[in-house]
C-alpha cells in the first residue's frame, strides 16, 4: 500500500491512527516503508497533567519511553481533536485524576475520555491557552491544529457523543450562521455555540484576524516562527533539567542551529537555572519576540532566568563572533 501511494500519489501520506504506547507504534512505521506518520496518543494527556499538576515529570517520562523512528517518518502530536480525549493510554488511577480535574461532570465524559473542546478544558486561560500551543508547536513531532481551537471556541455539552466538538466553525458573528453558511439554522447538522463566552458573537475569525494580540494572530506568529527555525520541526531534542520541576525546557538542534525552549507549568513566578553544559558564552536571541534582549549564556554554562506564570520563550543559541 505504501509502495502504490508513493508511486501514484506522490505528496500524499499514510497516518496511522494507532492508539497504544509509543514502542506498539514502532513497527508500523516499518523500515520507512510503511506508515508516514503516526498520532502520539500517549504524550496528549501528559501535556494536560503537567499544565494542571505544574510538574514536567509526565512529559518527560513519556518522551524517554518513545523509540527512535525511521528519518523519513514523523509522529503527530495534538492537543484535541474531534473526538474524545482519549484516556486509554494512562493507568486507572490517572484517568480518575484527569477526570476529577478536567471533567468532574458526567457530562463531559464519554467512554475512556473527556468530551471537551481546548479552551474549555482550560478554563479559557489565554495564558494556559498559548502555553500548551507553544509546547506542541516545539516538542518532536508534526503538529495537528484542531479547527477552532486557534480562536478559541467552545463546546455543546447538550448535543450527543461526540458532536458537541463538532458544531459550526466561527467565521463572523453575522446572524444566523456565523459566517459558516446561508442555510437557514435548522438546516444545520450541528447547532452554533450560543453560551458565553464562546458563542459567535464573542469568538470569531474576523475579529481576531484584525487584533494583532488575539490568539488567532499568537497561534499564526507561533507557526510562522516554527517554519523559519528548521531544529523546531526536524531537530533532535535534549531536556534541559533545571531544579524546579514546574520547567520543562529541552533544546532542539539540527544543523548546527540550536534553539533552547522554556516553560512554566506553573501559575507563579518560577526562577530557574537551566543547566547548559558547553553553550557557556552563547548569545541568546528570542525567536518569537526579536526585540527582547537576553544576556548571554555565562562561561560554565548555567543560565538563570525568570518565568512569570504559564509563560514560555523560544531562544536560539548561537557561538560567540570569533
Amino acid at each position: 500500500m505504501r509502495r502504490f501511494i508513493d508511486e501514484q500519489h506522490p505528496g500524499r501520506l499514510l497516518l496511522c491512527e494507532a492508539n497504544q504506547w509509543p514502542q506498539d507504534v514502532r513497527p508500523y512505521f516499518g523500515d520507512g516503508d510503511e506508515f508516514h506518520m503516526g498520532f502520539h496518543f500517549p504524550l496528549m494527556p501528559r501535556l494536560f497533567m503537567a499544565v494542571r499538576s505544574g510538574d514536567r515529570t509526565p512529559v518527560v517520562n513519556i518522551l524517554r519511553q518513545t523509540p527512535p523512528i525511521p528519518s523519513n517518518c514523523q509522529w503527530c502530536t495534538f492537543l484535541r481533536n474531534h473526538d474524545e480525549l482519549t484516556l486509554e493510554m494512562v493507568t486507572e488511577e490517572e484517568r480518575q485524576w484527569m477526570w476529577e480535574h478536567y471533567a468532574p461532570e458526567p457530562l463531559m465524559r464519554l467512554n475512556l475520555g473527556i468530551r471537551r473542546r481546548l479552551a474549555p478544558l482550560l478554563d479559557n486561560d489565554r495564558r494556559k491557552l498559548e502555553l500548551m500551543n507553544s509546547l506542541l508547536f516545539t516538542l518532536p513531532g508534526a503538529p495537528i491544529v484542531y479547527y477552532g481551537d486557534e480562536i478559541g471556541m467552545g463546546d455543546n455539552l447538550g448535543l450527543p457523543d461526540r458532536n458537541g466538538l463538532r458544531t459550526p466553525m466561527q467565521w463572523t458573528d453575522e446572524a444566523p450562521g456565523a459566517g459558516f453558511s446561508d442555510a437557514p439554522l435548522e438546516a444545520f447538522y450541528a447547532p452554533l455555540v450560543d453560551w458565553e463566552p464562546y458563542g459567535h458573537t464573542q469568538v470569531n475569525v474576523a475579529a481576531q484576524r484584525d487584533d494583532p494580540g488575539s490568539l488567532l494572530n499568537v497561534t499564526r506568529h507561533m507557526i510562522a516562527t516554527r517554519k523559519e527555525a528548521p531544529a523546531l520541526g526536524l531537530g533532535d531534542m535534549a531536556f534541559v533539567e533545571p531544579e524546579e520541576t514546574g520547567v520543562l525546557a529541552f533544546r532542539r538542534f539540527y544543523e548546527g542551529t540550536t534553539a533552547l525552549l522554556a516553560h512554566n507549568l506553573t501559575g507563579g513566578v518560577l526562577r530557574a537555572t537551566l543547566p547548559l553544559e558547553g553553550f557557556g558564552g552563547f548569545e541568546v536571541r528570542d525567536l518569537l519576540h526579536p526585540e527582547r534582549a537576553w544576556s548571554p549564556i555565562g562561561v560554565g554554562g548555567s543560565y538563570p532566568v525568570t518565568l512569570q506564570p504559564y509563560e514560555y520563550a523560544w531562544l536560539l543559541l548561537s557561538p560567540p563572533p570569533a
